[in-house]
């Protein structure tokens, strides 16, 4: 056998307990009340993209900040939010980001990276239930447009 230099890396989930209560998603509304809880003074200053995850009785079981970007944009990898929604063994999630702008019109590409996530997590039969836009007065909701 060669041995190599180069050391193995070990990976994990690190689970951190935060002072967010467990709460039952019923709709847009309770969504946008617990991601409210993560965004501070700057959702107008950049875009930020985090998960909600939730267990089979869609109550949360967490959240991941997955990107923090820019004025305009942030990136979104699927296979980060794969890696959190299978690691936590979610049933289903929820997409939310925010726009600076104040503009609660979901892109083109908002549409496009939310039916990428869709049918990745599709494959693991974890749900996308909704992908909220917040801004600071205001949000949009997919599920609620019926952009899902």
């Amino acid at each position: 056998m060669t041995n190599y230099k180069a050391l193995s890396e070990e990976y994990s989930l690190r689970k951190i307990k935060k002072d967010f209560n467990q709460v039952k998603i019923t709709d847009s509304k309770s969504a946008v009340d617990y991601a409210r809880q993560f965004y501070f003074d700057d959702i107008g200053i950049y875009e930020s993209f985090f998960l909600i995850l939730l267990n089979r009785n869609n109550r949360t079981i967490g959240f991941a900040k997955i990107s923090q970007g820019g004025i305009v944009g942030t990136v979104v990898d699927v296979r980060i939010i794969a890696k959190y929604a299978i690691e936590s063994l979610a049933y289903s999630v929820i997409l939310v980001h925010n726009h600076p702008s104040g503009n609660t019109i979901a892109s083109d590409l908002d549409q496009k990276i939310t039916s990428n996530i869709k049918s990745g997590l599709g494959l693991f039969e974890i749900s996308v239930l909704d992908h909220i836009i917040l801004t600071e007065n205001s949000y949009n909701s997919f599920a609620d447009e019926g952009l899902l």
